[in-house]
C-alpha cells in the first residue's frame, strides 16, 4: 500500500467527508450539548464497520470508536464538534467560529480513509470524540479517566492564520474564590459590618503587585462574578474567578499557589472567609512527540505545503489536547485559512474558511496528512516508542 492510494481513496470520499462537515456546522452546538452531532458522528462511524461506544467514560457526548485491522498500534484522531456562542446579526446564535465542524470532518475523514484498506494494516484505527472542548474540557475528563492510556499515537489538525507546527498551549488552572462576610448597614452601623467585596478587592491588588514577579509567559486574568446587592449594605458575600496560566504545568502550580496565597491574605486583613475550588478543569501544556511530528511536516510537504511559520514558539491560549500529549505521543498543528488578509479563529469571519467551498482546499489536505501519518506509525511503530 502506498500514500498514492490513500490519496486517491480520500479523494474518492471527498464528498462524503464534506458533508461531515456541513452537517456538523449546520447543527452547532454548546459544549456538552453536542447530542445530534455525536449521534450524526457515531452512526457514520457504524456504518463505515467502526465498533463505537457512546457515550464513553460517562461523557454524554464523547464516544470511542474502533476498528481492530490486526496486531500493531493503536492510533487516534481526535474530533471536535462544539461550537461557539454569540453570532449573528444580534449576538445570539451558536457557530463554529472555530472550525470543530472541520476538525470532526478531516478526523473522521482519515479514520473513514484508513478504513478502505483495513485488510493491508496492521493495528487499530480509533477516533475518541470529546465534547466541550471550548469550556470544561472534554479531553481533560477522558484523559483523568485513562481514555488515552493505550493510545499509541494521537493526531489532530487545526485551522488557523497560517502554518504552524510550533504552536504552544499553556498548562491552565481555572480557580473560583469565595468570600463570606458579614451584612451591616454601611452608613449607621459599618463596624459591625465584615466586607467581603474588601477582600476580593484586596485580592486583586496583590495579584497585580505580584504580576512583576512573573514569568513572561504566565498569564493571569479573572473577573468578579458577585459583588453585593446594594450601596447601603456592606457586602457579606462576594466571589471572583481566574484564569491561570503558565508555559509548563511545574511553574504553574507554584504561579497558582502564588494566587491562593493572595487570597489568603485578603481573607486575614479583612475576616472575611474564604473558600476556594476548581471550577473548571486543568490544562496541562502541550508535550509534542518529535517523531510525529516530523513525520506530520513531511506529509504535508508532500501534499504541497511548504510555508511553515519559521519562528521560536509562542505562548497562545490553552487547550486540553495538552492533558492528551501529556498521556500519549501527540501531534498537533494549524492549517492556514488561505485567507488574504488574515483571519482569526472565534472571529466572525473565520465563519467563511471553516466549511463550504473556501474550506476544501484545507479540508482534504488536512485529511489525507493525517491518513498518511496515521500510515506511518501503522507501517513503522518503533516511532513511537
Amino acid at each position: 500500500m502506498n500514500k498514492e492510494e490513500l490519496y486517491l481513496a480520500e479523494d474518492n470520499l471527498a464528498a462524503e467527508i464534506e458533508e461531515i462537515s456541513e452537517f456538523v456546522f449546520n447543527h452547532a452546538e454548546l459544549g456538552s450539548e453536542e447530542f445530534k452531532s455525536c449521534k450524526y458522528l457515531v452512526e457514520k462511524l457504524k456504518e463505515h464497520g467502526f465498533t463505537v461506544t457512546c457515550p464513553y467514560l460517562d461523557l454524554d457526548t464523547a464516544f470511542r470508536a474502533e476498528l481492530y485491522c490486526g496486531e500493531g498500534p493503536k492510533v487516534a484522531v481526535l474530533p471536535e464538534y462544539d461550537a461557539l456562542p454569540g453570532y449573528g446579526p444580534n449576538k445570539d446564535e451558536v457557530a463554529h467560529a472555530c472550525g470543530h465542524n472541520w476538525i470532526a470532518a478531516s478526523t473522521l475523514g482519515a479514520a473513514l480513509t484508513l478504513a478502505k484498506f483495513k485488510d493491508q494494516i496492521n493495528g487499530t484505527i480509533v477516533v475518541i470524540g470529546a465534547p466541550a472542548e471550548e469550556t470544561t474540557g472534554g479531553k481533560c475528563d477522558i484523559a483523568n479517566r485513562g481514555g488515552y492510556d493505550d493510545i499509541d499515537a494521537a493526531l489532530q489538525f487545526h485551522l488557523g492564520a497560517e502554518n504552524n507546527m510550533n504552536i504552544m498551549t499553556l498548562a491552565m488552572d481555572s480557580i473560583e474564590f469565595r468570600f463570606q462576610g458579614t451584612a451591616s448597614h454601611a452608613a449607621a452601623y459599618p463596624e459591625k459590618g465584615v466586607n467581603a467585596l474588601d477582600a476580593v478587592n484586596l485580592m486583586f491588588a496583590g495579584i497585580n503587585a505580584m504580576r512583576q514577579q512573573t514569568r513572561n509567559d504566565a498569564r493571569v486574568a479573572g473577573i468578579i462574578t458577585s459583588g453585593g446587592a446594594a450601596c447601603n449594605i456592606i457586602p457579606d458575600y462576594a466571589a471572583c474567578q481566574f484564569y491561570i496560566r503558565a508555559k509548563d504545568r511545574a511553574y504553574l502550580e507554584e504561579l497558582t499557589q502564588k494566587v491562593i496565597n493572595c487570597a489568603k491574605g485578603a481573607e486575614l486583613m479583612t475576616g472575611a472567609k474564604l473558600e476556594y475550588f476548581n471550577f473548571e478543569n486543568s490544562y496541562d501544556d502541550l508535550v509534542y512527540h518529535d517523531g510525529l511530528r516530523a513525520l506530520m511536516r513531511k506529509n504535508l510537504n508532500d501534499l504541497g505545503v511548504t510555508d511553515f511559520v519559521d519562528r521560536d514558539e509562542e505562548a497562545s491560549g490553552s487547550s486540553d489536547i495538552g492533558n492528551v500529549s501529556h498521556v500519549c505521543p501527540t501531534v498537533y498543528c494549524e492549517l492556514d485559512t488561505g485567507a488574504r488578509p488574515k483571519v482569526f479563529a472565534h472571529h466572525e469571519t473565520f465563519l467563511k474558511y471553516v466549511h463550504g467551498k473556501m474550506a476544501r482546499h484545507t479540508l482534504h489536505t488536512a485529511t489525507k496528512a493525517l491518513a498518511a501519518t496515521a500510515l506511518d506509525v501503522f507501517e513503522n511503530p518503533d516511532i513511537v516508542k
